[in-house]
């Protein structure tokens, strides 16, 4: 079951299946922010009424009905792509203002910054940037910088080899904790979430313990991260962390001379039609554990193009083999044969449970789904981010899944890229 609430992803980390990742940090501390992009908006997905590309209409709208009246906390749109085409979408209105008001005028764990886009219950920055349509991503961030990486690999500007260890790219740093098994943590570790550092984020977001949390309110995130002691030998074991995404992005300029946002704004988001804003942490480093915000139909066009290989418009902007690694079970992540890949979520579904769907996870209710063999995409956003003694549904995935005709195939012709 893909969850959706920041209750539920406490527990879903602590068991590590599965997780939503929260980011928290003083935004007076930073250096500065990402501008968004300016470019056109997205071509729009052409529409299709779900029968047509094998949907069961009446199951969708029944989900429709349950997410508006909150069954399943606040979730704030949801899409659904079958066969390249949009075969259901609807946003449902919460007054954030109302929901969080009192909590926004507040510094705590989730505020540090009363008037800055660290304030998490901000109207201002969150869920939306500004009042457009561009929602936080969260933890989705670590996905599409995941992808970001196999397309620099593509055109040559990222030549790392993932499997040489990492501390030949922290020259001048004096490393705390410093001993043989963190002189062997590699890029590959970092992806893969096994980089053996000490780390807590299976605690409460608002717990003072929280590794993510006190990693955010100091004024450099990498070196707060390389600094903590080792708890086990690298590749060794899964252990959910935020921090090492941030360490890829240090990398990632230190190999290209450039910022994953700058690349992908580029390379990535331009050729997709993709327009977006991306936070930056004190450093100026691209917040890239979780400071994206997307339009939920550009989200879909991300998981479109993995979902076709890496290949846009008959292009290849991200190399089918880093795709088929990405998305390649590296290790298992404890109960109910979830597994991970490079910075995406392995959601097994089916009767047998060996069929895997690819998922990226952001705090609050963020989700992109793909299930290759159903041709089928599935973005939800959201803004559940206090914990709560309601409990909630969380079965869209199964919801969706169930709705699916399986009989029911796709025409090459229709599942091209826009």
């Amino acid at each position: 079951m893909i969850e959706n609430s920041r209750s539920n992803e406490r527990r879903t980390v602590s068991r590590v299946c599965a997780a939503f990742l929260v980011l928290l940090s003083t935004g007076a501390m930073f250096a500065g922010l990402a501008g968004a992009q300016e470019t056109p908006p997205a071509k729009k997905w052409p529409a299709s009424a779900p029968a047509s590309v094998g949907l069961d209409a009446a199951a969708l709208g029944a989900l429709d009905v349950d997410l508006a009246s909150g069954k399943h906390g606040l979730v704030d749109s949801m899409l659904v792509i079958r066969c390249g085409k949009q075969a259901f979408e609807h946003a449902y209105t919460r007054d954030y203002d109302k929901i969080y008001g009192e909590r926004a005028k507040k510094t705590g764990p989730l505020n540090h910054d009363l008037h800055g886009p660290y304030n998490y219950f901000s109207t201002e920055f969150h869920p939306y940037y500004r009042h457009s349509d561009l929602h936080t991503m969260q933890s989705v961030s670590k996905t599409v910088t995941s992808i970001t990486m196999g397309v620099a690999m593509l055109r040559g500007d990222f030549k790392a080899d993932l499997d040489a260890p990492i501390l030949q790219y922290f020259d001048g740093y004096k490393i705390a904790n410093l001993d043989e098994r963190k002189r062997r943590i590699t890029l590959r570790n970092l992806l893969t979430m096994t980089a053996g550092l000490e780390w807590h984020e299976d605690l409460a977001y608002d717990d003072p313990k929280n590794s993510a949390d006190v990693m955010e309110a100091t004024g450099d995130w990498v070196r707060y991260v390389i600094d903590q002691p080792m708890a086990s030998e690298p590749g060794e074991k899964f252990v959910y962390n935020s921090g090492v995404t941030e360490i890829l992005a240090y990398v990632f300029k230190k190999v290209t001379g450039r910022n994953v946002d700058e690349y992908a704004a580029e390379y990535l988001f331009t050729p997709l039609g993709i327009h977006y804003f991306w936070k930056h942490s004190p450093t100026g480093l691209p917040d890239t554990e979780g400071g994206l915000y997307l339009a939920s139909r550009d989200l879909a066009r991300i998981g479109l193009l993995v979902l076709h290989g890496g290949v846009w418009e008959e292009r290849q902007i991200v190399p089918s083999d880093w795709v088929k690694q990405s998305v390649t079970p590296a290790i298992s992540v404890g109960e109910g044969g979830w597994k991970y890949g490079f910075q995406w979520w392995l959601v097994p579904y089916g009767k047998s449970k060996e069929k895997l769907a690819w998922a990226a996870h952001g705090f609050g209710g963020q989700q992109l789904i793909v299930v290759p063999e159903y041709d089928l995409i599935a973005v939800f956003t959201g803004w559940d981010i206090l914990p709560s003694s309601e409990k909630h549904k969380h079965d869209q995935f199964e919801r969706i899944l169930a709705a699916v005709d399986t009989q029911s195939r796709c025409s090459t012709a229709a599942t091209g890229s826009k």
